[in-house]
């Protein structure tokens, strides 16, 4: 176990210099980046954190953060899951998400936000937008898609097969 640890440590020493050196967060997105992809959702920096939701200061909070980085429709430009916890502002779900997209230009868009956990699928809207699977207590989840406008509720699956929404 050790020998793990160690193992892992190292890595994560090593990879640092690399990261900073291209001007990259762990998350693969620039300190530029990262602070405009926050402020298109929504999110305000306040004392060194990215906060949206306007929780009051309960335990349950967990700030803003870069939960994952990729190009969701293919178009060669990154989009970004930012994430922010609080059971006051989620619900049971304690977590909640905002996907951004970085435009042609350069500045970011936001394309759709939720309460709970946004899983990528194979399956695709218009344009090549990915379906998001929103994940949360339960074992029925709404999937939503692309329409080349906006993100809405095209079925509902559970270990990808079709269910009913227990009402």
């Amino acid at each position: 176990m050790r020998t793990h640890l160690a193992i892992a440590t190292g890595l994560a020493l090593l990879a640092a210099p690399v990261l900073a050196q291209a001007g990259r967060t762990p998350a693969g997105l620039s300190p530029a980046d990262k602070a405009a992809a926050f402020r298109a959702a929504g999110f305000k920096l306040q004392r060194g954190q990215w906060q949206a939701c306007g929780d009051p200061g309960t335990a349950s909070y967990t700030p803003g953060a870069v939960e994952t980085v990729k190009d969701i429709n293919g178009d060669g430009r990154p989009e970004a899951v930012l994430t922010e916890g609080s059971v006051y502002c989620f619900g049971n779900t304690g977590t909640g998400y905002k996907i951004v997209t970085k435009q042609a230009d350069g500045t970011w868009k936001l394309v759709t936000q939720n309460a709970g956990i946004a899983s990528f699928l194979a399956t695709r809207g218009v344009g090549g937008w990915m379906d998001i699977e929103v994940g949360g207590p339960g074992f029925c989840f709404p999937i939503e898609r692309w329409n080349g406008r906006e993100y809405t509720l095209n079925r509902h699956q559970y270990e990808g097969k079709p269910c009913r929404p227990q009402r």
